[in-house]
């Protein structure tokens, strides 16, 4: 897939420039601390995780879907699926299994300290999207390998997900907030920033909820969604508790996070 380097780019830059200027316009809350400063960060951890995909996994996620196609492996490969259908369940199936690895990320505790990291950023806004730990991000790449080998997942399908799910958590990760109406219409399948900022919650009660990043029917499914905090979107605190200063916006603290005690 000669163009996939220029679709993933052109898509990621367009939704965060859209994200980014509709912040600035019209931001949903307050910032907590300095943006410049956990820009840098996030952008920084961003650019760590690129490097550590790049290097594992050269082919990444849409090279093991055309290796499987060569090799006629997985699930779809021996079923003949007409491709439409093999696409639209290579979405939904995958959709689900990030959304089940997210709860696994709160559950298991070893995961959880990677997965911190992500929480620990007091603000929510557009970049909040791409601060995860590449411990993390490698694990969930194997994680997306082996579910494309074992589906025989066409490499559009894996591609337009991924370009999909990237785009989504840019979005619901945004620091904005949808009118009335078409929150109510968006939420009922998708993931909204309202929604998904209740997960980014220091409640546990709340931050345990929510777990989606694109489709919000998972949580309505299995019981884990909730409409809205106690405090109201205004009132409730985001992050961790106990790391409500400075340190989320310091790069070593960052990367050093799961490895620290507490």
């Amino acid at each position: 897939m000669e163009n996939e380097p220029f679709i993933r780019l052109g898509v990621f830059v367009g939704v965060f420039a859209l994200m980014a200027g509709w912040e600035a316009l019209r931001p949903a809350r307050a910032r907590s601390i300095s943006q410049p400063r956990r820009w840098a960060v996030n952008w920084g951890v961003a650019i760590v995780d690129a490097l550590v995909v790049r290097l594992l996994f050269p082919a990444a996620a849409v090279g093991a879907a055309l290796d499987a196609a060569a090799g006629g492996w997985g699930l779809f490969n021996a079923l003949d699926l007409p491709v439409w259908l093999a696409i639209a369940a290579t979405l939904l199936i995958l959709d689900l299994a990030i959304w089940g690895q997210h709860v696994a990320t709160h559950k298991v505790p070893l995961l959880w300290r990677l997965h911190r990291v992500h929480h620990s950023d007091r603000d929510m806004d557009v970049t909040t999207a791409i601060r995860f730990h590449p411990i993390e991000i490698a694990l969930s790449m194997i994680l997306k390998i082996g579910l494309v080998y074992a589906l025989g997942a066409p490499a559009i399908a894996v591609l337009a997900f991924e370009v999909l799910l990237n785009g989504c958590a840019m979005f619901n990760h945004s620091n904005i907030r949808l009118p009335g109406g078409a929150e109510r219409v968006v939420r009922a399948l998708f993931v909204t920033p309202d929604m998904h900022r209740i997960h980014h919650s220091t409640v546990r009660a709340e931050h345990d909820r929510n777990y989606g990043f694109n489709l919000s029917i998972w949580d309505r499914m299995f019981g884990t969604y909730l409409a809205r905090p106690a405090a109201g979107q205004d009132g409730m605190t985001i992050g961790l508790d106990g790391v409500q200063d400075d340190r989320p916006a310091r790069f070593g603290w960052t990367l050093t996070f799961p490895f620290r005690k507490g």
